[in-house]
């Protein structure tokens, strides 16, 4: 997927929308985020030596999470079936599998994020590949794992939660 794809799906736009390509392939989230040094982020973090903030990292991780929500095989795989409420959050993730999240009246929100790592700085002309899963679900709560490389290097792990709740 491309950007404009993205926002199909994704409810970010204009300077917070952070990954430029994205897919699913076997349940797993892979994106690209290309640093170019005009990003907004960098200007203050560090005027003389740009460096990705970490948070920024971390948006980067659960946006590429987030084709996940529109893929029908991983709603499939944690759609809720037993109680009412359940069936209440299953029927928000089938409205998310929808191809315009915009009109769904779904929100994905952050809930958490633990052991976090930063292991190398990202900067200006590196291409981070990143690679996230959906560990588990509890309506209307989600876990994920992601993992973001620069090359070969890794430089940063994150697990994370999020919720879907309505506009």
């Amino acid at each position: 997927m491309n950007k404009e794809e993205l926002m199909a799906i994704l409810p970010h736009r204009d300077a917070m929308m952070l990954i430029d390509e994205a897919e699913v392939r076997d349940g797993v989230a892979h994106g690209l985020c290309r640093i170019s040094g005009g990003e907004w982020f960098l200007r203050g973090h560090f005027p003389e030596y740009p460096v990705v903030p970490g948070v920024i990292l971390c948006e980067m991780l659960a946006q590429t999470t987030g084709v996940l929500a529109a893929d029908a095989a991983t709603i499939a795989r944690f759609a809720p079936k037993e109680t009412s409420l359940d069936r209440l959050a299953a029927e928000q993730l089938a409205s998310m599998a929808m191809p315009d999240i915009q009109n769904t009246g779904v929100l994905p929100l952050f809930t958490g994020l633990e052991k976090v790592r930063f292991r190398r700085r990202v900067v200006p002309g590196d291409t981070l590949r990143i690679e996230c899963a959906i560990t588990k679900a509890k309506s209307p709560f989600f876990f994920a794992s992601g993992k973001g490389w620069v090359g070969d290097t890794l430089c940063v792990t994150a697990d994370f939660s999020f919720a879907l709740v309505r506009k």
